[in-house]
């Protein structure tokens, strides 16, 4: 009797760590920073799931913006699990972000990290997309002293043909811009919208693209076009956070700009790219450049609601006690 009662008591240890290691992706995808903290630092401390909590609780710091913490976080799911592509695809992402915005002297030490982490998340799965264009982009953006060269993105674009060509015609497009080729960044983005599985979001990458080069009219009808787009892809809502985003970069249309963000806050399908808080800062601001005040406000008490630590909601709400 005691035996069974002890069996069954170890078998459900790993069935609640999984549950809440669930629940706890799901919150990070509904933006639900506070509640995915909460969720993940309830789990058990044995080793079971430890090392994907790590790389979840990394993932919810760098939606969050805390780069060190994130750092911290998947330097930690590294180590329990050296062999997961993804956790070295976050490590270096996290990395990356960090070495942004580190001292010139901090930057070099951090900065030569990062491709080292892409190039393992690329060999432990080398049909790892994501890691495949982050890789390239590290190429393509970075001196060679710290690892980068156009060559060495050529190769990237090449491999990401057999796996994803969508986004290798996404990278080539971003490579034929760094050189000012603009006419040939215009076919390849454009090349990624015919090619994508979800094209409302490649859409959105051709209307920034058209932002950078000021060319409004053809911005405007790349967003519409993503926006029919995502109304036929339960998985594209990205693209109205995304297209938003387009918007409020160029200062155009604050409506629209609102409108895209509401759109994505009522779908079912957030995600962590494009974190639900965020959006509803973003279209606080949006709505206090409209001259609606209230929804403002409400709008920052939600993003304040979901995560507490996110800093530009913080300034934002002590802001709004003193005046």
């Amino acid at each position: 009797m005691l035996l069974s009662v002890f069996l069954a008591a170890a078998l459900t240890v790993p069935a609640n760590a999984q549950d809440l290691l669930a629940q706890s992706r799901a919150a990070l995808q509904a933006g639900e920073a506070d509640h995915a903290l909460e969720l993940l630092h309830s789990l058990p401390s044995s080793d079971a799931g430890q090392a994907e909590a790590h790389n979840l609780e990394c993932r919810v710091r760098y939606t969050l913006e805390e780069w060190n913490e994130a750092v911290d976080q998947c330097e930690q799911a590294v180590r329990l699990d050296g062999q997961n592509s993804d956790y070295h695809l976050w490590l270096g992402q996290a990395l990356g972000e960090k070495a942004d915005r580190a001292s010139f002297i901090k930057a070099y030490s951090i900065a030569k990290r990062v491709p080292v982490e892409f190039e393992e998340a690329v060999r432990l799965n080398p049909r790892n997309a994501e890691a495949l264009f982050d890789l390239g982009e590290f190429y393509r953006q970075a001196p060679g002293v710290v690892g980068g060269g156009v060559d060495k993105a050529e190769g990237v674009a090449a491999k990401l043909d057999k796996v994803d060509p969508s986004r290798a015609h996404e990278l080539r497009g971003n490579m034929a811009e760094s050189r000012k080729d603009y006419d040939a960044a215009e076919r390849e983005f454009k090349q990624a919208v015919a090619t994508g599985a979800h094209p409302a979001t490649e859409w959105t990458n051709l209307a920034a693209f058209y932002s950078r080069r000021q060319r409004w009219t053809e911005m405007e009808s790349a967003l519409h076009s993503a926006l029919v787009a995502a109304r036929g892809d339960k998985h594209a809502a990205v693209a109205l956070y995304d297209g938003a985003g387009v918007l409020i970069d160029s200062k155009r249309d604050p409506a629209l700009a609102a409108k895209m963000l509401e759109d994505y806050l009522a779908s079912p399908g957030k995600t962590e790219e494009a974190p639900a808080f965020v959006a509803h800062y973003r279209l606080a601001n949006l709505k206090e450049q409209l001259g609606d005040s209230a929804a403002a406000t409400r709008e920052r008490a939600a993003a304040l609601a979901l995560a507490s630590e996110y800093k530009p909601t913080q300034g934002a709400s002590s802001h709004e006690t003193r005046n």
